[in-house]
């Protein structure tokens, strides 16, 4: 029986705190932090100040105006891009004729992943979290107590973020995931993943084992960076059950998988592959075969380009701030240290651009007619291999610490470097290092684009 009006909430003026503008100023700060470069959380943000200070149907109001401004901005219509791009990359085809349409997966009851590194330690715990059985391969019993070690913490972790904590998993019992030494525990598995060092003579090594101890229908897969599929299946007797399937450093987070198809690749191959991507709740991208295929051979000129800021004047840290205040999660010299300078520096070695194989009176900093910087070599030299080492680009706390600090070392070595190749150093200013950074990328995709390695441009976004 008591009247309705004063308990409508619009009515009610808002309760004033003491310290507003101070706990408004700090959840900005906050906001600006977690969300680097979106447009929406500090919009939202607006949205809620405006209710502390204005009458309701003003706060209203504001709230359509901002909402009108999102509606209507760039980054709207890239979220939208992005969010059909992510659908349209799984209707795949390759230049053959073969396509999503036609060919149809193998069921993978049980897979091997081969290495246990940091990316095969990740590769593992995608695994074990979409609930496929699996036996996990090391050399020798050290190596394998190591990653045995490392992929429990990891599992522990993930674990700790799912519903049934470490009985959904299910980790513990062998029948789920076994490590081991011995190659015979893979003759009944339905796919292997080998996850070794990027050295192409290992590689074929075990691939060669691969192709006797498998069952005929295993589809085996490499999860190299840069190097040639089909010289990996030509050390197998069955080149058609050869992919690429390329995780991105740490492969249990990243979302991407890189899908590499061979000369001989078989279109089951290729549909049970974007199936396993879909499986471990992965963004599968079907591309061609060539050095780096999409992912790598995009960031190689991008990376390059930042490291020839750093010869011309600039700093790491400068760098990143550029390119992470533009929208990137991680500026290049974070993600080279993330994921370890050693992994280019072998890559490099192999193809010949540095080390004891390179010919005598190569200038330094020119291979092949271009211009190369041999700055990441030097560091690989020095141990610096990023936070593996506790330093690279940047200084960590400890080896395998996340918290990287400008070092003043690595300034004095630039400065040091500079003198050596009489550079002159100059001041470059954000909007260079934007550019040369980014077109470089892009420039990079078209040729891809061009060459036929990716069939559209939403599998190159």
């Amino acid at each position: 029986g008591q009247p309705l009006a004063p308990r409508r909430l619009s009515l009610k003026p808002v309760p004033q705190m003491p310290d507003m503008e101070a706990f408004l100023r700090e959840a900005l700060a906050k906001v600006k932090k977690q969300a680097r470069g979106c447009l929406a959380p500090e919009l939202c943000f607006q949205a809620v100040q405006a209710a502390t200070q204005r009458p309701f149907p003003e706060g209203l109001r504001r709230e359509r105006e901002l909402f009108q401004v999102l509606l209507t901005s760039g980054q709207a219509r890239a979220l939208q891009y992005a969010f059909f791009a992510e659908r349209a990359v799984q209707r795949w085809a390759t230049p053959s004729g073969a396509s999503w349409r036609s060919a149809a997966p193998q069921a993978v009851r049980k897979a091997a992943v081969i290495g246990l590194g940091t990316m095969g330690q990740g590769i593992v715990t995608s695994l074990v979290k979409a609930k496929i059985p699996l036996v996990a391969l090391e050399q020798d019993l050290e190596y394998l107590n190591k990653g045995r070690k490392a992929v429990m913490a990891l599992l522990e972790r993930e674990a700790m973020k799912t519903k049934g904590g470490a009985q959904s998993l299910d980790f513990h019992n062998p029948a789920r995931l076994q490590f081991t030494v011995d190659f015979d525990l893979l003759r009944d598995v339905d796919l292997v993943i080998e996850a070794v060092f990027e050295n192409m003579a290992l590689k074929k090594e075990i691939f060669h084992k691969l192709s006797k101890i498998c069952k005929p229908g295993a589809l085996l897969c490499t999860n190299t960076s840069a190097l040639n599929i089909d010289e990996i299946a030509s050390a197998t007797g069955r080149p058609q059950q050869v992919i690429g399937t390329h995780f991105f450093s740490p492969a249990h987070v990243m979302r991407l998988l890189e899908i590499i198809y061979g000369r001989h690749t078989s279109p089951t191959a290729i549909a049970t592959a974007v199936q396993l991507a879909k499986a471990l709740k992965k963004v599968g991208v079907v591309v061609g075969n060539c050095f780096g295929f999409v992912g790598n051979r995009m960031m190689f000129p991008y990376v390059q380009q930042a490291v020839f800021l750093l010869e011309e004047g600039s700093r790491p840290e400068a760098v990143d701030q550029v390119i992470e205040d533009f929208g990137f999660k991680i500026g290049p010299f974070r993600m080279s240290d993330l994921a370890g300078l050693d992994v280019g520096w072998r890559s490099r070695q192999g193809q010949g651009l540095t080390g004891p194989s390179l010919p005598a009176g190569t200038p330094a900093r020119q291979r092949h007619g271009q211009r190369y910087s041999p700055l990441p070599d030097l560091l690989c030299e020095q141990g610096r291999f990023g936070q593996k080492s506790g330093k690279g680009w940047y200084r960590y706390e400890r080896p395998g610490g996340r918290t990287a600090t400008p070092d003043p070392w690595i300034h004095s070595f630039l400065s040091g470097y500079r003198d050596t190749h009489r550079i002159q150093s100059r001041s470059i200013d954000q909007e260079e290092i934007l550019e040369r950074c980014l077109f470089s990328l892009i420039n990079e995709g078209f040729a891809i684009l061009a060459e036929g390695i990716a069939s559209a441009p939403e599998h190159l976004d």
